[in-house]
């Protein structure tokens, strides 16, 4: 349908107000966030398309305190639970409890239900219980005891994990990772980063106010305007050129990757490109997606669905090498 040029204004509006919400939302989790510029971007990102978001990193680099700080700047409800050894499927989806007042079973919600759920060390926990976390994550619905239990509309998994420590853990199977919109990797702050976050420790001012400046109604209808954000049958192009050649490098000129590669991206992988590209042009103000926004999303999209093979490991080869050679082919030379 034609646009008239009453309604692209209105459109543009929108465009410019969700802009600016994101910016104050970002003001206040630098109020106790430093730098980590990207992270923030991303998470929100995330939260904006209601993919799930794995955030892994070394300890003491604020991840959980990042996620927490949306959740204190984002009018929403939010759960943490922590991942151990001896979870239960019933302590994160929630169990029928028998009532002997009235001689009844009743449902007793766990803390899946909520807006916002913060999972911490993901890998801790059994393989039942992230079964039974993932199986959330994609249905958006619990079935327990033959009744089934919608969750919020507005749910989003951020789940950490530490990749230093191995014992004790149970790593999350490659179709069970798949799941995940988006993998982001916490590196260590930057010296003047760090000096800033050593100067508020020695103030004292190490846990500021953080502001309510964002409703779940408000990022749903954000959410509503990454349909209407433009992106131009090229990008797509790129896309599944970029996807497809993870699979089948030889097809695409890429010889030097086809022995790299043990399993490509699957079709999720094309979908959250297109998806997180609109998002972030959404985020950066823009009703169209450029080059760009694809390249600033496409490490976080597939670093966790392409497997390098045993010769690439040994090779000292990871995920990250082989898409930016998938990159520059399909994104750089070709914008």
């Amino acid at each position: 349908m034609k646009l008239t040029v009453s309604d692209k204004i209105i459109l543009a509006n929108e465009f410019e107000k969700a802009a600016q919400s994101y910016e104050k939302l970002k003001y206040e989790i630098k109020k106790v966030i430093v730098g980590q510029d990207n992270l923030i971007e991303k998470i929100f990102l995330a939260i904006l398309m209601g993919g799930h978001c794995l955030v892994e990193g070394p300890p003491g680099l604020a991840k959980t305190l990042i996620i927490k700080s949306f959740s204190a700047a984002i009018q929403s409800h939010f759960a943490r639970i922590q991942f151990t050894p001896d979870l239960t499927p019933s302590d994160l989806t929630g169990m029928q409890l028998y009532n002997p007042l009235n001689h009844t079973f009743e449902f007793k919600e766990g803390p899946i239900f909520t807006n916002l759920l913060l999972v911490d060390e993901i890998n801790r926990a059994p393989a039942k219980v992230q079964s039974a976390l993932l199986e959330c994550m994609q249905e958006k619905q619990v079935t327990i005891a033959g009744q089934t239990h919608r969750m919020e509309e507005l749910f989003v998994v951020l789940a950490t994990q530490n990749p230093q420590e191995h014992e004790g853990t149970y790593p999350l199977p490659e179709a069970q990772i798949d799941r995940f919109a988006l993998k982001l990797i916490v590196d260590y702050p930057e010296q003047h980063d760090e000096e800033s976050i050593l100067l508020r420790f020695c103030s004292g001012n190490l846990e500021p106010e953080i502001n309510n400046v964002c409703t779940v109604e408000e990022i749903l209808q954000m959410r509503k305007l990454i349909d209407k954000v433009f992106i131009e049958p090229k990008i797509i192009q790129k896309i599944v050129k970029l996807v497809q050649a993870s699979r089948k490098p030889q097809s695409f000129g890429l010889k030097d990757l086809n022995n790299i590669i043990a399993h490509g991206a699957s079709p999720r992988a094309s979908i959250y490109l297109a998806q997180a590209s609109k998002g972030l042009a959404l985020l950066r103000g823009r009703n169209y997606v450029l080059s760009q926004d694809l390249y600033d999303v496409v490490f976080d999209i597939l670093r966790h669905r392409i497997q390098p093979s045993h010769r690439a490991q040994i090779d000292g080869i990871e995920a990250e090498n082989i898409i930016q050679s998938l990159a520059n082919k399909f994104i750089l030379m070709e914008s």
